[in-house]
């Protein structure tokens, strides 16, 4: 029986960024730039995620403007009937190269904002002029009349201006803002420890963003990603492992979910020796998590696995060293304790920033 199509897929065309973000959740271990999938090949799956059933195509990386060809991307994947969506820091996008981009059939850009504190959103995408750059092409974007979303990853160094931030993408235009707690995998989970908010900041940040809601939907729609050290319940990861999504890293492996790299032993196939949609139903990687049949206790009898499906599986092994763990973010788990002890933990103040070697950068990048 073939499993139910995806409706979105990520295609991380290039590791490549400008910035060097504490909290970047891609792999520690990036991909180079002559790993990467060449036009024709990322044309080829594009085309193939459309025949498969895909509709939305989230066109990200690094920062996938660093990639000359990304205007015949976008023009081939609206070609192949796929709704467009570019997820930039916006570094590398002038004016006329988004007025291209959307000539190519763009249909919307998600912008990333560190802060709404110039010198603060610099300090953290270790960029000088980030912020500066970010306002401008928020505004290429408004006025070409393109849908605009801001998201903000929310951390001990940001979460005081939550509400701020908010009001800001409203008034820079944007339908959405996305407000979510940073995800410690990848580079993330190197600098949890200066990063990991306080409850008192948490509590804060979860009445402002009840007041902002208020106070500006339906002009801007407010989403929120709580975090999930300070959970009672997982979040419903993927909304299920291999049930609505999946990744194609920038050298072709096609992946459950973003950080489904961290758990070993995972068989990841890639476009370049299996079609898309045999990789999507058929795949070890895929059908390791698909279902409930993988399910331990408490999971296999709780009544929420259809609500939460058992919650992130990545975060299960980092946590347990067994991704069919519950999640310990669930207050069911044996390890929820442990999830929970992190937040009494002692905060460091310095950041360990990332470049593109992998190795960490200096502040400023």
């Amino acid at each position: 029986m073939t499993h139910p199509p995806p409706l979105g897929m990520l295609a991380e065309v290039t590791h490549r960024c400008p910035l060097a973000c504490p909290y970047c959740s891609n792999p520690v271990q990036l991909d180079r730039r002559s790993d990467e999938l060449d036009t024709a090949a990322w044309l080829g799956v594009f085309e193939q995620a459309a025949a498969l059933g895909v509709l939305q195509l989230h066109l990200s990386g690094g920062e996938p403007a660093a990639r000359p060809d990304i205007v015949e991307l976008t023009r081939g994947a609206a070609a192949a009937g796929l709704y467009t969506n570019l997820i930039t820091s916006g570094i590398g996008l002038s004016a006329a190269r988004l007025e291209a981009l959307a000539g190519a059939g763009l249909d919307h850009v998600q912008l990333s904002w560190q802060d709404t504190d110039s010198a603060n959103a610099d300090e953290i995408a270790g960029f000088a002029g980030a912020y500066a750059r970010k306002q401008e092409t928020a505004r290429a974007v408004i006025a070409l009349g393109l849908p605009l979303t801001i998201n903000v990853v929310v951390h001990r160094l940001n979460i005081g201006r939550v509400a701020e931030m908010a009001a800001a993408a409203h008034r820079a235009g944007a339908r959405r803002i996305e407000i979510a707690h940073a995800q410690y995998y990848g580079w993330g989970l190197v600098n949890r420890a200066a990063l990991l908010p306080t409850l008192d900041q948490v509590e804060a940040a979860h009445a402002a963003v009840a007041r902002v809601r208020q106070e500006l939907q339906p002009a801007i729609l407010v989403d929120y990603v709580a975090p999930d050290h300070f959970s009672r319940w997982p979040k419903p990861c993927m909304n299920g492992w291999g049930r609505q999504s999946l990744n194609v890293t920038p050298r072709g492996k096609v992946l459950p979910c973003h950080a489904a790299e961290t758990i070993p032993g995972l068989v990841f196939w890639n476009v370049r020796e299996h079609p898309l949609r045999e990789i999507w139903e058929a795949s070890p990687a895929f059908t390791a998590f698909r279902g409930e049949a993988w399910m331990k206790e408490p999971c296999r009898s709780c009544p929420r696995k259809e609500i939460d499906f058992g919650g992130c599986r990545c975060q299960a092994f980092a946590w347990t060293g067994d991704a069919a763990d519950a999640d310990p973010a669930c207050q069911h788990s044996p390890h929820h304790a442990a999830l929970r002890a992190a937040v009494a933990a002692p905060r460091t103040d310095g950041l360990r920033y990332r470049r593109f070697s992998g190795a960490p950068a200096g502040p400023g990048g």
